[in-house]
């Protein structure tokens, strides 16, 4: 499914075993269900299959692009996808790597803040009217808070420059005395025994 460019229920089925799409169609048009108890199943699921004291949680981004205005959290933007700023939605994922495998466990949309303040454009793209602006570290603390809450064990959190630049996010993780490796730009102040350092 990897190498179709576009997805539709027709070339998602390829691979399937069942050979009509009308599963697929059912399962992404009409079928009632709660994502965030799927979320948690498959967490679960993960947790049994992979979970391990030294397992790592790791937080990250990816961007989907996108050819049109109306998909949720749709604007011009950074993609790491594309290495460049392209019309694109951006997903920040929280991944559990341990015991030889890995998956990801759970999943948040980020809605930029002109969005968020475009409540007949969110309600038109079917954005609850509750959804408000949270950064992307801010939604990866919520998906860390959810894992680590739920017990997930894990030996560390991980994530590049742009988790690790959110000093609230790594406060958040040393009030928890969880254990975290993130990256941080060269020019990061940074505490030393109440001194404020600035690496050169």
């Amino acid at each position: 499914m990897g190498t179709v460019e576009r997805k539709t229920a027709g070339s998602s089925q390829n691979g399937s075993a069942r050979p009509h799409p009308m599963g697929v169609q059912h399962l992404l048009e009409r079928a009632q269900w709660d994502p965030d108890a799927a979320r948690n199943i498959l967490r679960d699921y993960v947790v049994e299959q992979f979970g391990e004291r030294d397992a790592v949680l790791i937080v990250d981004e990816t961007g989907f692009l996108k050819k049109g205005e109306h998909s949720a959290g749709v604007q011009r933007q950074y993609s790491g996808t594309a290495g460049r700023i392209e019309n694109s939605q951006i997903g920040v994922f929280l991944c559990y790597a341990g015991n030889g495998g890995s998956a990801f466990i759970d999943r948040a949309l980020y809605m930029p803040q002109s969005w968020i303040e475009d409540r007949p454009r969110c309600r038109a793209a079917g954005v609850p009217d509750n959804v408000g602006f949270a950064t992307k570290p801010q939604l990866a603390r919520r998906m860390l808070e959810r894992a680590l809450d739920a017990g997930v064990p894990c030996g560390r959190v991980t994530g590049d420059e742009v988790y690790g630049g959110d000093r609230p996010l790594r406060l958040w993780l040393e009030s928890r005395a969880q254990p975290f490796v993130l990256a941080v730009k060269k020019n990061e102040p940074l505490w030393w025994k109440g001194t404020d350092l600035c690496a050169p």
